[in-house]
């Protein structure tokens, strides 16, 4: 056994003695179904601390023959599995993190070379007694290696992408080592299956990838790796109900990510928080928000306006196709917003299997939306913060049915951000009453075109339990009087979508007038 070749299971180990371990050892039932296929080259990326690093150390501890780890699986999921002593410890593992690789030289090429000399002299180490034509050549030795023991080669690489983001500039090394890869795993025969895991999908260059043997599972395109992304609700709800944690409260900040139609949760947040019994903002403090910052102050066309949208809580249409998988490459706003999907910002759902990139983005939950509030405090969006701070009054304003403070209010906030937004219909209204209560979210569920029997809700503010607010359903009108918008909850019974609710509700009408501005109506309703 050596450090790279064949490594002993105690970094997986570890991971299972934690006092909170989610078990997603099923994922080896995916891996074991390609395993000598030609679809034995995966790679899989997803945003940084959502868990790859411990499925890099599990796969390692279940497929390496370096050492004995049936005692170690005997009380997961995948002990279960029909295939799952076949493939116990029946390989030679090579399980490398190649951000400790890129630490060992001053460039690209140094750093392939101390890895290859590592490899060889683990290899010697291990089977020198093999007769190997030339053990300085490393491709030649797994091949002989191979030749002679019949026993293949389980290439696990870890971090595989992260020369895209600490050289990002440096095309030729980038090139170097994509070749580096290609040469070391396409088209061989030892090779029984190379899973290699990062943030981003694999890099494109020229009219071809170089290692386009690969499939690829995202959070664009998970297929079937999709529960394996992070904690689904079911854990969640497990872990809540372990150890007294708010189960609301976890998934308001945590939850969001939509990933095939599986709702995923942030690991480390969910953890963090359980442990400290405390919600805070676990997962973005492990990276500074200048990250985010550099990306949505970026000057593409309709960006901004994209940005302010999501804030407010819409939804807005993207193409991750044309997404070149990289952190410098960005030709529209989509590519932008694509790559915040792949750093964990966004999430995506496409509009059908045959969609082709296309899709919608949104924040995904509370703890990446005030990330996003802390990266728009400084200069550009002065006035969408001046509208998120007056959002406050707004709110008591309802409350105290103060019509003419709530439509000046909307009034004051869709003047502000004329410069940033385009308002000429009711969906662009809604924009601007989102970001009008904007504070309504300490308090509310806040639910865009709610479902109801005859028709859609423009926005509906839900209190949580732990709160003493009365529901509030909100209709907006455009060039039709705030009566109207009234009328119209009342006849479609919006607020049968509050039937489980019980408490007193809010009906708000607003309307925006070409000519005669905003006005209001508010009534608490009574069936």
């Amino acid at each position: 056994m050596g450090i790279f070749l064949n490594p002993e299971n105690i970094d997986f180990k570890r991971a299972v003695n934690s006092e909170i371990y989610i078990d997603k050892s099923e994922l080896i039932i995916q891996t074991n179904k390609i395993l000598d296929t030609e679809d034995r080259f995966v790679c899989v990326s997803r945003p940084r601390r959502f868990g790859k690093s411990i499925a890099a150390n599990m796969l390692t501890a279940y497929y390496s023959c370096g050492c004995k780890s049936g005692e170690l699986f005997s009380g997961l999921k995948i002990s279960q599995a029909e295939s799952y002593s076949k493939h116990l410890n029946k390989y030679n593992v090579i399980h490398v993190n190649m951000v400790d690789m890129f630490k060992k030289g001053d460039s690209m090429q140094h750093s392939l070379n101390y890895l290859s000399k590592r490899l060889l002299h683990e290899l010697k180490t291990e089977l020198g007694n093999i007769d190997c034509f030339d053990w300085d050549d490393l491709i030649d030795v797994l091949r002989t290696i191979f030749a002679y023991t019949k026993i293949p080669f389980i290439f696990i690489i870890d971090e595989w992408d992260c020369i895209f983001r600490i050289k990002r500039f440096n095309y030729e090394e980038q090139t170097d080592y994509l070749d580096f890869l290609r040469n070391l795993l396409k088209d061989k025969s030892y090779v029984a299956l190379a899973y290699m895991t990062g943030i981003l999908p694999i890099k494109k260059y020229g009219e071809h990838s170089a290692l386009n043997m690969f499939t690829e599972i995202s959070v664009v395109d998970a297929t079937n790796y999709a529960e394996f992304t992070g904690f689904t609700d079911n854990e969640v709800k497990a872990l809540c109900d372990k150890y007294g944690s708010s189960y609301d409260e976890i998934k308001r900040w945590y939850d969001g990510y939509c990933i095939e139609g599986i709702s995923i949760y942030n690991p480390r947040s969910v953890v963090e928080s359980i442990r400290s019994k405390k919600i805070s903002n676990y997962w973005t403090k492990t990276e500074t928000y200048e990250a985010l910052k550099v990306y949505i102050q970026a000057d593409f066309d309709g960006l901004h306006e994209k940005v302010v949208q999501m804030i407010a809580g819409e939804r807005v249409e993207i193409n991750t196709a044309k997404f070149q998988n990289d952190m410098v490459t960005f030709a529209t706003a989509d590519d932008v917003l694509t790559l915040l999907v792949h750093l964990g910002y966004l999430t995506f759902k496409a509009f059908g299997k045959d969609a082709l990139g296309r899709g919608l983005v949104w924040i995904p939950n509370a703890e990446i939306q005030q990330e996003f509030i802390n990266c728009i405090e400084d200069k550009g969006w002065e006035e969408v913060m001046k509208s998120i701070r007056a959002s406050d009054e707004l709110i008591q304003a309802i409350l105290d049915g103060d019509t003419e403070k709530v439509a000046k209010g909307v009034e004051q906030c869709h003047e502000d951000n004329t410069s940033i937004l385009q308002y000429n219909n009711e969906n662009s209204l809604s924009c601007v009453i989102s970001l009008a209560f904007y504070s309504a979210r300490k308090y509310y569920k806040m639910i865009r075109e709610l479902p109801t029997g005859k028709g859609f809700a423009d926005l509906v503010l839900l209190p949580y339990p732990d709160t003493d607010k009365p529901a509030m359903v909100i209709e907006l009108k455009h060039n039709h009087n705030a009566d109207t918008a009234i009328r119209q909850i009342k006849e479609k019974r919006y607020t049968g979508a509050l039937e489980n609710y019980i408490g007193e509700i809010l009906l708000v009408g607003i309307s925006c007038d070409d000519s005669k501005g905003h006005s209001c109506v508010i009534e608490k309703y009574h069936e």
